[in-house]
């Protein structure tokens, strides 16, 4: 056999822009809807994220055109309209070659209309309120996917607002919208965003425009300008605080909780903002952001003279050395939501740190405990007892040691749970408690209520959940009085898959004298959402930390431990657990996809086509998740696409919040909506959510896929993947099969390099800081 592997992450700190999306969306530039997907250079995951993938179905990147969204044209009307639009084009184009020849003027589509945005801000003249007409929709196919657009936000923001604005707001930004020039139809969306006085904000502040998902900064240029008239310029201190927004906001999709000042004044001066150092303060002493300068510990580091905003900043007393000089500092400006996410987190760890773990027994039981365990496990037994937080590293044979642990904590009368990232993950290590999951590891734990009645989690017995499920009280042990979670120890699966606001509100959940244990492979590509706490976490070494010395079994087990320190072995493979496919282009990697999972997977390896899944670097692309998902229902479930481009039987991904993706499969329709089935459980998508947080899901992204597994993975790579991949979108995909893993290869010399020479992306954040701030506290005190 041969072997060959493949990668993304997001941008780093110095470039806001960051498509952390682009990183999933591959080639065409655009992501799983917010974390990991995003749209143009960083508008809008999710994970992949971003899709970006915002949720990781959430469209992100897909923003012009592609096969139609939601519009319920017949393909009839579609034409028609198609043919309208061009006779308009048309009509136009000899209209400007009857006129003078500017500067530009041999530009055309979207180029013109860049040119024409920026004219009408600089110059004065307003702008064609045609600027935000959207390219007409392409003809609906039935097989193809929905097209969603590049906003994080719909996906997981459609149900929180279920009634919508009142009648009398909305038809009040309608007719603000019509002022300047702006589509009427963005008056739902505009006054959700912006609430109540929605009418008087935008009149106020015409760039708040760019709080509405999808709409884009020349956009919001050409808003303002048709409402404000000559008062409009590009020095106005409403757009150079909205534009400092927009570039956190995108930094945020690509996984930063804050930028470097300088980084980000850099950005604002690139989009055209005459003063950014103005526009920064403004957006300071609005309270729109907030700044922090962090002591800086690296040798020879250089010295930053304090930030003069005007507005005061956070941890301003860090940058202070005993002498009452200064010391070196960095400094950050990020979003208040982000900033009090990672003080939080960093308060709770510290309380968990810091408090005595409840009292469950004599210290001889957990002894005797860690004595019946072996290597790695038994260090994992012994630092629970002695520590309420402790950190646990290791490939996925490694999860035997969390089971073991909560199997003798179970024993000991400990209310003992386990939370993972997604259903499968939680229903793989269900398995695993049981004896029979893919690590194989025989415990005498069991998954499920005991026969005498009591309930999973309590004294003596375990409880497997998803961390969503958890915080959201759907499944687990509840809250107690206090409104803490009711229990005592807690082992927290996929920890890298956390992000910072997941993890804080998980750490407020706990109560005191509780246990935690983050576990994970620090290998796999990092969040969705913004942070990277157990990177961080590990970094700052303020708690215990177990390394696994379980090794992944096999040939897939040796093929993805190489990977993971930057190596791209050869392995043997005698079962075909390991089998390369090389192809010349993109239409022969659709074609051989199709061909491996409807055909040669099932009769070859004995792995059906529903226990197949097919990953690859991103949506777009002639090789993406949509050309993919489209090939793949025509052959194994055609059909007409009846209910919002879905059939009953087709595989989806359903993404019911930003950066979480649940496989399922598709039951049926009614006046409710779309019914699913995702591992075992129904879901009903209303009609108007379906668009927004659903694909198709035979093909995802590699975000999508973390923290699942299937017998049998198809990883395609295709020759315009190559600027995607790097180690961490290598070892999670090539990662994620369990029994055979078929490379579908078109990049060539493309993925050993990336294996060898693109480690993950750096995300600036401030939780490292935080840690150590604390821990010289704890020292002190």
């Amino acid at each position: 056999m041969s072997t060959d592997p493949e990668t993304t992450e997001q941008d780093e700190p110095g470039t806001p822009d960051l498509p952390a999306t682009a990183a999933e969306d591959g080639p065409d530039a655009a992501g799983d809807g917010a974390g990991e997907a995003a749209g143009s250079a960083g508008e809008a995951h999710g994970g992949e994220a971003h899709g970006h993938e915002a949720g990781d179905a959430g469209g992100g990147g897909e923003a012009g055109g592609g096969d139609a969204g939601g519009g319920g044209l017949s393909e009839a009307e579609a034409e028609l309209a198609a043919q309208r639009l061009e006779r308009e084009r048309i009509e136009r184009r000899k209209a400007e070659k009857a006129g003078p020849i500017e500067s530009g003027g041999k530009l055309t589509g979207t180029a013109a209309d860049l040119l024409a945005a920026v004219r009408a801000v600089e110059g004065g003249a307003k702008p064609t309120a045609d600027l935000f007409a959207e390219p007409e929709p392409a003809r609906r196919r039935p097989a193809r996917e929905p097209v969603r657009r590049p906003a994080p936000a719909p996906a997981g923001a459609a149900p929180a607002v279920p009634a919508g604005p009142a009648p009398e707001v909305v038809q009040a930004v309608r007719g603000v919208l019509a002022e300047g020039g702006a589509p009427e139809a963005l008056a739902v969306q505009a006054a959700a965003v912006l609430g109540e006085g929605a009418e008087g904000r935008l009149r106020a502040d015409p760039w708040l425009l760019l709080r509405v998902p999808g709409v884009r900064p020349e956009q919001a240029d050409s808003f303002a300008r048709g409402l404000l008239g000559a008062e409009c310029g590009p020095d106005d201190e409403r757009r150079g605080r909205a534009f400092t927004v927009r570039l956190l906001e995108q930094a945020a999709l690509a996984g930063h909780t804050a930028l470097e000042a300088p980084a980000l004044t850099a950005a604002l001066a690139q989009r055209g903002v005459p003063d950014p150092e103005a526009a920064l303060s403004s957006a300071l002493t609005e309270g729109e952001a907030l700044v922090f300068q962090d002591a800086l510990e690296e040798p020879g580091a250089p010295v930053t003279e304090r930030a003069d905003t005007g507005a005061g900043t956070e941890g301003a007393d860090e940058g202070e050395d005993a002498e009452g000089g200064q010391r070196p500092v960095r400094v950050l400006v990020g979003l208040e939501r982000y900033a009090l996410a990672e003080e939080s987190l960093a308060d709770g760890l510290a309380r968990l740190l810091n408090s005595v773990p409840k009292e469950d027994g004599p210290a001889e039981g957990w002894e005797r405990a860690a004595a019946s365990a072996r290597g790695s496990a038994a260090e994992l037994i012994r630092a629970v007892a002695g520590h309420g937080l402790v950190l646990h590293t290791g490939g996925e044979a490694s999860r035997v040691e969390p089971a073991r642990l909560l199997a003798e904590a179970s024993a000991l009368g400990l209310r003992a749970w386990a939370a993972a990232h997604s259903p499968l993950g939680r229903d793989d290590f269900a398995a695993t408690l049981r004896g029979s999951g893919p690590a194989g590891d025989r415990t005498d734990a069991l998954a499920g209520d005991l026969p005498d009645g009591r309930p999973a989690g309590s004294g003596g017995h375990v409880g497997v959940v998803t961390v969503a499920g958890l915080l959201s009280g759907a499944e687990g042990p509840g809250r107690d009085g206090d409104g803490a979670l009711d229990l005592d120890l807690l082992v927290v699966l996929d920890a890298p898959q956390l992000d910072v606001e997941t993890a804080a509100l998980l750490v407020e959940s706990l109560p005191d004298g509780a246990r935690l244990v983050w576990s994970g492979d620090p290998g796999v590509l990092w969040s969705a959402g913004p942070g990277r706490v157990f990177a961080d976490l590990l970094a700052a070494r303020v708690c215990p930390q177990v390394a696994s010395r379980v090794p992944d079994p096999g040939p897939l087990g040796e093929l993805v431990s190489g990977i993971g320190i930057g190596e791209l072995n050869q392995v043997e493979a005698p079962g075909k657990e390991v089998v390369i496919v090389p192809v010349r282009d993109a239409g022969e990697a659709v074609h051989r996809t199709v061909q491996l999972v409807a055909d040669s997977v099932p009769r070859a390896i004995g792995v059906p086509a529903g226990q197949t899944v097919v990953i690859t670097p991103g949506h777009g692309g002639a090789a993406g998740t949509r050309v993919l998902n489209a090939a793949l229902k025509e052959r194994l479930n055609p059909g007409p696409g009846r209910f919002g481009g879905f059939d009953p039987g087709d595989r989806i991904a359903y993404s019911p919040a930003p950066g979480r993706t649940v496989p399922g499969e598709v039951t049926g329709a009614d006046a409710e909506g779309l019914r699913l089935s995702c591992s075992g459980e129904t879901v009903v998508v209303a009609r108007d959510r379906v668009e927004g947080c659903m694909r198709h899901g035979w093909a995802l992204t590699a975000h999508q896929a973390a923290g699942g597994r299937w017998p049998a993975v198809v990883v395609v790579l295709p020759g315009d993947a190559a600027q995607a991949l790097s180690r961490p979108w290598v070892y999670t995909a090539f990662g994620r099969a369990s029994r055979h893993l078929s490379v579908v290869h078109g990049v060539e010399q493309a993925l050993p390099r990336a294996v060898a020479e693109v480690p993950a992306r750096p995300r600036t954040t401030r939780l490292p800081v935080l840690l150590r701030a604390q821990a010289r506290e704890q020292a002190a005190g």
